[in-house]
């Protein structure tokens, strides 16, 4: 498989002075659907991860590309966020905020991405910027209700702990991971070991965020439940052949019943994410061959034998349908394909450091 600099092409295209545009009709830019925090999260996300990648590498024209939008969407987050420290996620291409209701998902992004970007930037100014929206925005979480905005936040808690030893996060951490365990007790079954009646989207988060959690409170239930949960996921998204198949937005899944269509590359980045993190945890390979095969469905092992990505372009499609590709290459398709690589990437490099390590 192809292993090349990724392109961030498309993402520049997409991205104006205001910030990341959600949709496009194929790869043009639709403005008549503004701008979304949610997207905009990603994108500081992404490029921050990129960013050191490409520092790296030695990839200096792709550091510089990453560097450019990081700015953006810094500027775009700090924008949003309303005095209160929640975060406004709908804004139309005119600048003006849309009537909503608060978004417990949005908050748990915009807190995940500043927390990396907090961390990973490597100027104190932006660094400086990305921890003063995290601290603005983390009260908030008092008032989130939904198990992904609480999955999000205990990652951004967690991480901030082990990569700045903040011990002031630890009640928030012990929070929220009692909050997901205790969803965790309610809704697992034998053969149906999850938070929730249904697997709905962006289910990798959940486990993703109790295995952060372990990290830093070392409960023995909280790794338990991660990795059941984690393998729950892994068999309901995988296809008789063995490839991975995203459940299906039209029905979701069940322990009755599941659907197949249509497929979102979001869903296989948060399998991913969340296989990338129990492989580090656990050094079990069957989570590596999982994320391995995520990869590989935006390359063509998928339902329909498809590639879902243009590499030159590091765009990706919108959806797999039962009639073929939707062509259209949004935001949160395109990022899910940049942060699937980095993923990616990432755990080549800790693989490649484990095996420095034991053979001086």
């Amino acid at each position: 498989m192809r292993h090349g600099p990724v392109s961030l092409r498309h993402l520049e295209r997409m991205t104006d002075d205001t910030g990341l545009l959600e949709h496009c009709l194929g790869n043009i830019p639709r403005r008549r659907e503004g701008y979304t925090t949610d997207d905009n999260a990603r994108a500081l996300w992404a490029c921050a991860e990129w960013l050191e990648l490409a520092v790296l590498d030695g990839n200096r024209h792709l550091a510089e590309r990453a560097d450019r939008l990081i700015d953006r969407y810094l500027a775009f987050l700090l924008w949003a966020q309303r005095e209160d420290g929640s975060f406004h996620n709908n804004i139309s291409y005119d600048r003006r905020p849309e009537a909503e209701e608060a978004s417990d998902d949005c908050l748990g992004r915009a807190l995940w991405a500043s927390a990396v970007a907090s961390v990973k930037l490597p100027d104190r100014e932006r660094r400086f910027v990305a921890s003063r929206l995290f601290d603005n925005g983390l009260p908030r979480t008092g008032r989130m209700t939904y198990p992904r905005g609480w999955a999000f936040a205990l990652a951004a808690c967690s991480f901030l702990v082990l990569s700045q030893s903040d011990d002031t996060l630890l009640p928030y951490v012990e929070r929220f991971e009692s909050q997901l365990l205790r969803l965790y007790r309610q809704s697992a079954q034998p053969g149906w070991s999850w938070f929730e009646p249904e697997m709905t989207y962006g289910n990798g988060v959940l486990p993703w965020a109790l295995f952060w959690a372990w990290q830093v409170t070392k409960r023995d239930e909280t790794l338990a439940a991660a990795q059941a949960s984690l393998d729950c996921l892994i068999g309901n998204m995988t296809g008789p052949a063995g490839h991975i198949r995203p459940i299906g937005c039209h029905g979701w899944c069940s322990p009755r019943h599941r659907s197949d269509w249509d497929q979102q590359p979001l869903d296989v980045m948060k399998l991913a994410l969340a296989c990338a993190k129990a492989c580090a945890i656990l050094g079990e390979n069957r989570y590596r061959q999982t994320l391995d095969k995520c990869r590989a469905w935006f390359y063509g092992e998928n339902d329909m034998q498809v590639a879902m990505v243009n590499e030159e372009e590091g765009s990706c499609y919108d959806g797999l349908t039962p009639h073929g590709v939707n062509l259209n290459q949004g935001a949160e398709s395109t990022l899910s394909y940049l942060l699937m690589e980095a993923i990616y990437r990432n755990t080549e490099l800790e693989v490649d450091a484990y095996v420095g390590s034991s053979n001086p």
